[in-house]
């Protein structure tokens, strides 16, 4: 098995969230892209103010990793117009993969129109762009109940908008890894929700997103179905090693 193939290398912290200068925050993402590209990773995950730096850097090493960044991060509850500018000027910069925070507080408080235009206009954008599209559903705020409602409304909008081989480019993903969770609960990807995710999201594939921090840990996940893995310690992982990192 090449790990290597199914982990996006993540670094999405703000300069503030790291407690470090912007300049420093820079230099960090740098060393994050750098390190996928000399890995062989698929894909860098960084923010979205990162994706033309990372795009130079990925041309200037002529290297085939891609660039994914994300939308409305981490909250998800911005209007589906400023969710659609933030997307097109990530393509416009060099986005391969755009990661959506779904508005799962709207959906909690029964909104699913809102929830269902904004998950069918914003894959609209992504796939007429020829991008991969992933959903943020953030488990950990979410109910047993929820995860898997929340799971099978993003299937049935793609289901029911888009031709089957787009299928999958659309993928529901686990956890933004920046939700505050309560008596130190996991915040990112576990197994049972992922299974609820695998089962309730098919035929659409599953990222698993935080809470990954082992080689066993990675390739149970590979193992139940989960086609992606987002992570801040991918290179500890693939080399076999225990990520401490947070995501």
């Amino acid at each position: 098995m090449n790990i290597k193939q199914y982990l996006d290398s993540t670094y999405l912290k703000t300069a503030e969230q790291a407690g470090i200068s912007e300049e420093k925050n820079i230099l960090v993402a740098q060393g994050f892209i750098q390190e996928a590209i000399e890995e062989h990773f698929k894909l860098i995950m960084i923010r979205p103010e990162m994706v033309s730096l990372a795009k130079k850097m990925i041309s200037e090493a002529n290297s085939l990793v891609q660039i994914g960044t994300v939308i409305d991060f981490p909250e998800g509850t911005s209007l589906l117009e400023d969710k659609l500018q933030e997307a097109l000027h990530a393509i416009k910069d060099g986005a391969d993969d755009l990661d959506f925070v779904c508005n799962y507080q709207a959906f909690k408080n029964g909104e699913i129109d809102l929830v269902k235009e904004e998950i069918l206009k914003c894959t609209q954008l992504g796939l007429a762009h020829n991008k991969v599209v992933k959903w943020i559903i953030e488990v950990a705020a979410l109910t047993e109940k929820e995860i898997i409602q929340l799971s099978s409304l993003i299937k049935n909008v793609i289901v029911s908008n888009f031709e089957q081989e787009l299928f999958p480019k659309v993928f529901v993903k686990s956890s933004t890894g920046f939700y505050k969770t309560e008596n130190n609960l996991p915040n990112g990807a576990t197994i049972p929700s992922i299974m609820m995710m695998l089962e309730n999201a098919s035929p659409l594939p599953v990222k698993a997103a935080g809470g990954v921090r082992t080689y066993g840990e990675a390739v149970a996940m590979i193992e139940l179905g989960v086609k992606r893995i987002g992570t801040s310690g991918a290179k500890m992982i693939a080399n076999g090693q225990n990520s401490n990192n947070e995501y």
